[in-house]
């Protein structure tokens, strides 16, 4: 049993009250601790990401209660480089906070950032389903303060629609665990993976709701069509270093899906066959469409960017959606990309607020700063429209080639690409217009904050997301090789569920064939 692999859990736990209760009045003290604790988050998600590289599952027992009886926290490849991928953009994003000065706008900023790491990082590990109902309670709560932050109208309403939409989800997911307990008499994810199967195909009727229900839910939390109205109007009222923390958030969704449709509900069991391609294909095709035209016809560069994280989402989950090792395999190098690519998004926003006053995508005079935010634009830009030779790019040209295998593999072809041109088009509109027009005077009609010069913190923040987005390109190579393993453990689910169940205070590696 490794001690460890609780950690990211607990530490934000710790630090989050602490804040609160020995610095909520000193700003300077607040900072330290949480830069400190986000240091140490990454130092951790890096060892435990290097511990299963090799394939291994670690595990910890809470009160050493064993599974399935007690709540179990676990470790492999997909769970740790997720937890990797918060760490590091956590750091970017706090970095940018204190820059910019966001967090002092308002109260609490820092003990709530620290308690949505505590639930995104907690959704990552957890071995059941039950906590990970619980892990998102814990990260909506802990979001809806965040969004809120510094005040406002606008601010509050998208905060009232975002929690409407994800109490929904909330109220869906817990009757999908009531109909899986009632069927199976447990929410462990490796004893129901063997439950499942021991269900007598004419007894399956509670599964198949509790299958459908669960997608539902996930589905919203992944903003996919029709369940995507929440995040738009969300995302793009949210302080910028909120809704690029909130990139990560989409990607706990996309997560579930494939921890638990590969895991527990496979694409050859015949209980839920069907369920995969039927309808979740189709969706993420429709979600990918309509997210790129919301970027061509978006009026503000917040809203746009907030647009061009639902036609990522799309294009993570027609991968996902061909349940196939090359199709996850794809979709989980090209979920890091489009958290960094989206997170650089919203921060480079932002800048242009700050430098202009405003996100209107109207022709204004130049901005402060206008060839360093024009240029990380033009870069954020090309990642998220997927144009070489950024890791858009190869990460759209591995979910084509994925598709291959698919019935509908000429329409993946025709979407991706057409959108791929659409959102090309509103990028450079938006371009063009904020930083290549700049001749015009102010036409808002409502008075706008005094634009001043970013911050060069802000500056460097947003420029070490780019740095991982540039290795995320150099290394695609290995990068896709490590994901390419992950998909293999993840439709072989054998040491995965003979750790939590079977072999108790052991790791546990694939077998070799010398072994077998």
């Amino acid at each position: 049993m490794s001690h460890w692999i609780i950690a990211p859990i607990i530490l934000p736990a710790l630090l989050a009250p602490f804040i609160v209760l020995a610095a909520r009045y000193h700003i300077g003290i607040q900072r330290v601790f949480s830069v400190a604790g986000v240091l140490a988050l990454i130092a951790i998600a890096g060892a435990l990401a290097w511990q299963v590289s090799d394939g291994s599952v670690i595990y910890y027992r809470l009160s050493d209660w064993a599974a399935p009886f007690g709540i179990v926290v676990v470790g492999d490849r997909l769970s740790t480089m997720m937890v990797l991928l918060t760490s590091l953009l956590a750091l970017f994003v706090l970095l940018y906070a204190i820059g910019s000065g966001w967090d002092d706008r308002g109260r609490h900023f820092h003990a709530l950032f620290q308690f949505q790491l505590m639930g995104i990082l907690g959704a990552f590990l957890t071995g059941d389903l039950f906590n990970l109902f619980v892990f998102f309670e814990v990260l909506l709560i802990a979001s809806y303060g965040l969004m809120i932050h510094a005040g406002g109208n606008a601010r509050l309403r998208a905060g009232v629609q975002y929690v409407l939409f994800n109490l929904i989800g909330s109220t869906l997911f817990l009757f999908a665990l009531g109909s899986l307990y009632a069927e199976t008499g447990t929410l462990n994810m490796a004893d129901l993976a063997q439950r499942v199967t021991e269900i007598p195909a004419e007894e399956t009727v509670g599964i198949r709701v509790a299958a459908v229900l669960l997608l539902l839910v996930f589905a919203i939390k992944a903003a996919l069509v029709p369940l995507h109205f929440w995040l738009p109007s969300s995302y793009a009222e949210a302080p910028a270093p909120v809704a690029a923390l909130f990139a990560i958030m989409t990607k706990v969704g996309a997560y579930a899906i494939i921890r638990v449709y590969t895991m527990i509900f496979p694409p050859d069991l015949e209980v839920t066959s069907g369920l995969h391609d039927l309808w979740l294909l189709p969706a993420a095709l429709v979600s990918l469409a309509i997210g790129m035209v919301g970027v061509l016809a978006a009026k503000k560069m917040d809203r746009l960017v907030a647009y061009s994280i639902v036609g990522s989402m799309g294009m993570v989950m027609v991968a996902i959606s061909l349940f196939s090792p090359e199709g996850i395999a794809a979709a989980l190098y090209y979920i890091v990309h489009s958290t960094l690519a989206g997170a650089v998004l919203f921060l480079i926003s932002d800048l242009v607020r700050t430098g202009r006053g405003n996100v209107d995508l109207t022709s204004q005079p130049p901005m402060m700063g206008t060839y360093l935010t024009a240029a990380m634009f033009f870069a954020g830009a090309i990642a998220m429209a997927g144009l070489p030779p950024l890791s858009g790019f190869l990460g759209k040209l591995l979910v084509l080639d994925a598709s291959f295998d698919s019935t509908l593999v000429v329409w993946v072809w025709a979407v991706v690409l057409t959108s791929s041109l659409i959102s090309i088009m509103g990028f450079a509109r938006a371009g063009s217009v904020v930083f290549w027009k700049a001749h015009s005077l102010p036409t808002m009609e409502e008075p706008v904050e005094v634009a001043s010069r970013p911050s060069m913190l802000a500056y460097a923040a947003t420029g070490g997301l780019f740095a991982l987005l540039t290795l995320h390109t150099v290394f695609a190579g290995q990068v896709h090789g490590y994901t390419t393993t992950m998909a293999k453990q993840l439709f072989a689910p054998d040491a995965y569920m003979s750790v939590v169940l079977e072999t108790p205070g052991k790791l546990s590696k694939p077998k070799t064939e010398e072994e077998k």
